[in-house]
């Protein structure tokens, strides 16, 4: 099958493939409650283990993004993609106690940036301005796919085998994304965008740090990140919580609620694609403006609505999952329109070293926070109020850079 670039069937495969290789960064929440009570984790140790994903991704990340300015996006794509399907294997096989997940998580993530920077650029490079924002939302929504697709498969496949089986159904779908790469990207240009004459590749990175807008939108960014980040790493633990507190026994509740946050994963979809339709019609800037005090206002707030009934609260978490991801393919669009097309790789980088690594501290301040309070449902208020309380910058951010683009 031929796919032509910048086509509706093209945007498709390519969110298809994002959306399998994306699925392997909840893999870990998946299973959390149960690997946590396996090896006697602590919930900062949890955290502490999913924080070292996020910082081999956002590693992944900045390396990634000087890969395809100097090779072209295509290439990086797929060539990254062998080292993406290979290492999950490797966390399934090996990971047994606290260390042994905190190298092999890190791991994976070091190996896991290609499917996202240059899916970015392959967007920019071949769909219209005027489609931009929703094909940046399309891709967005296929991450959100795929997180929801791996925990609902992973709570399917909890009812037959214990976590170590699970994650092993869950490695298989990074091999899908990759074959499917290699078929959607053969007719698709591999283009590199020259940089002024004589400007080393270095030199990108100071003129990344003096773009004011660019720099404004990563600011954004990283503060969205680190709401983001920490609500998908923590969300299967607090529905598992929260349905305990209903009086529900841990192996019942840990596979009812990875359903139950596959379900606010599918919100996730919703969001991201109502997100890139504002940004094409409403301005980049209002739409995350917007979505960004909406979410804001709800990490300050399901914290302490543990108690709820189940349905109501699940409610909640898929509005959300909703407003958490609406601003997010903006955010990327933003960036792009506001760095030279020779440069946007490297943006991508700052970007992804900058947002990533707030995504890496905020998992750990939760788990750190919920330490304070053991087994109290006050802990989980206390815990969902640090998102809330590092996001509240995001929305400044974005009101100077609303004011310089206007």
């Amino acid at each position: 099958m031929r796919f032509v670039p910048g086509s509706a069937g093209w945007l498709a495969a390519l969110c298809a493939s994002r959306s399998l290789g994306a699925s392997w960064f909840v893999a870990y929440s998946a299973v959390l409650p149960l690997t946590q009570a396996a090896w006697g984790l602590s919930g900062k140790e949890a955290g502490m283990i999913q924080a070292a994903f996020h910082l081999g991704y956002l590693v992944s990340l900045f390396i990634v993004g000087f890969i395809a300015d100097h090779f072209g996006a295509k290439r990086a794509y797929i060539l990254t993609g062998v080292a993406a399907w290979t290492t999950p294997f490797l966390f399934v096989l090996f990971a047994d106690g606290f260390w042994s997940a905190l190298w092999l998580h890190a791991l994976t993530g070091l190996c896991a940036g290609g499917s996202y920077t240059p899916a970015l650029a392959l967007i920019n490079d071949n769909v219209a301005t005027v489609r931009r924002g929703r094909a940046m939302g399309y891709l967005i929504a296929a991450s959100s796919a795929g997180y929801a697709v791996c925990l609902g498969v992973a709570g399917v496949a909890l009812r037959f085998t214990d976590w170590r089986g699970a994650l092993g159904v869950l490695a298989v779908m990074p091999v899908l994304s990759w074959l499917l790469g290699i078929q959607l990207l053969r007719d698709t240009p591999n283009r590199v965008h020259p940089r002024p004459a004589g400007e080393p590749a270095l030199a990108a990175l100071s003129a990344v740090f003096g773009n004011r807008k660019g720099m404004l939108s990563i600011a954004a960014y990283s503060f969205h990140n680190w709401e983001l980040l920490g609500l998908w790493a923590w969300m299967p633990a607090f529905l598992t919580a929260a349905l305990m507190l209903h009086g529900v026994d841990s192996a019942a509740a840990a596979a009812t609620a990875l359903g139950l946050s596959a379900l606010t994963f599918a919100a996730n979809i919703a969001g991201s694609i109502v997100g890139g339709q504002m940004a094409d019609r409403w301005g980049r800037t209002q739409t995350i403006l917007t979505w960004s005090c909406i979410s804001l206002a709800l990490s300050f707030a399901i914290g302490w609505l543990i108690a709820l009934p189940v349905a109501l609260l699940v409610t909640v978490a898929c509005l959300y999952n909703f407003a958490g991801i609406a601003d997010s393919s903006t955010h990327s669009t933003l960036l792009a329109e506001s760095i030279p097309p020779y440069h946007l790789g490297v943006a991508y980088s700052v970007r992804s070293a900058i947002g990533f690594g707030a995504g890496v501290v905020s998992p750990v301040v939760f788990g750190w926070a919920l330490d304070l309070f053991p087994g109290t449902s006050f802990g989980w208020g206390v815990a969902w109020t640090t998102l809330g309380l590092g996001a509240m910058l995001g929305p400044l951010a974005t009101w100077k850079l609303h004011r310089l683009r206007n």
